[in-house]
């Protein structure tokens, strides 16, 4: 007679590697999150509305205008122009293949140390495509429309003519009084507003706000020392490797540098889904034959700006 199948001495058959077949959000403080945040202004300050659909409308204010009224007059009725701005989802992501020998005999966490690098690239690649791609938005190259775009682009919904807010350097590159004036134009928007406006430059006007003094000798830039972040003429200075043009969307921008001055709070991030990861064995599906297992890594957000009259840019056209 046949040996029992639960025979107690019978060894029990290996266990195939857990093959994960769900999308793992990462967690608020996984290194992954920590990473984005540190590299990408804009994942980091901007204003987050969550999306539960791909598409999500957002009400504009065209603000309301206030006067003097006498006794037992009637009020005069406003009428600024309301409207909205639309927010799309669109996928940021790749996929990695990894061979199974690498997982088992690599002396460094392969996984995590993939999560890391793509969240470099992630950060800078989502601070070019919302603050300094040039093209017109198309859901695929150029997934939104850029700050510098809108800047530089007529918006006759808000009466908004293109370049008003925009300034270049020329050959001579940033001097303290076109920095000012720069600063000047969100400073004198009805945008304005103390706590909420940061600037967001590339790290190469690092050099030029050292060299750059006032008229009294003073620096005009600070080096941020003991958690004090820089400043430029008291704001507080986040760097950004993504701020710079580029005809599409890259992480690794070779155009122009920018520095933007802009209301953080008019920074419309889409939070539809992620940053998230899936992992799928070697031992199943797309790479059982060559024992390589699949990492893919995403994220789904919406962009948008609330109005262009909240931003400024200087581009070093040098």
């Amino acid at each position: 007679m046949g040996e029992s199948l639960t025979h107690p001495h019978r060894k029990a058959p290996a266990v195939a590697r857990t093959i994960f077949d769900d999308w793992i959000p990462e967690e608020q403080d996984s290194d992954v999150i920590q990473r984005i945040r540190q590299m990408s202004v804009v994942e980091d300050v901007a204003l987050r509305v969550p999306m539960g659909t791909d598409t999500r409308t957002i009400p504009r204010s065209g603000g309301v205008e206030v006067e003097g009224v006498g006794k037992g007059q009637t009020y005069g009725e406003d009428v600024s122009l309301n409207d909205e701005v639309l927010l799309t989802a669109r996928k940021m992501g790749k996929a990695i293949r990894i061979a199974d020998e690498d997982l088992a005999d690599s002396p460094v966490a392969i996984i995590q140390v993939k999560q890391r690098d793509w969240a470099t690239s992630y950060a800078k690649y989502l601070d070019n495509s919302t603050l300094g791609c040039t093209g017109a938005e198309n859901g695929t190259t150029v997934l939104f429309t850029s700050v510098y775009r809108a800047i530089r682009t007529d918006d006759p919904d808000v009466g908004y003519v293109a370049n008003s807010n925009y300034t270049a350097t020329g050959s001579g590159g940033p001097s303290y009084d076109a920095l000012s004036e720069t600063v000047n134009l969100v400073e004198n928007s009805d945008y304005w507003a103390e706590d909420e406006v940061l600037v967001f430059a590339h790290p190469t006007f690092r050099k030029n706000f050292r060299g750059i003094k006032d008229d009294s000798g003073r620096p005009i830039f600070i080096s941020g020392r003991e958690g004090t972040p820089d400043t430029l003429f008291e704001l507080p200075v986040r760097w950004s490797m993504g701020a710079r043009t580029s005809a599409i969307n890259t992480a690794r921008p070779g155009g122009n540098p920018l520095m933007i001055v802009g209301n953080r709070t008019m920074l419309k991030l889409g939070m539809r889904s992620g940053p998230e990861s899936r992992m799928v064995s070697g031992d199943t599906g797309i790479g059982f034959l060559s024992d390589e297992s699949i990492l893919k890594m995403r994220s789904r957000r919406g962009f948008t700006i609330g109005h262009p009259g909240a931003f400024a840019i200087m581009e070093d056209t040098r």
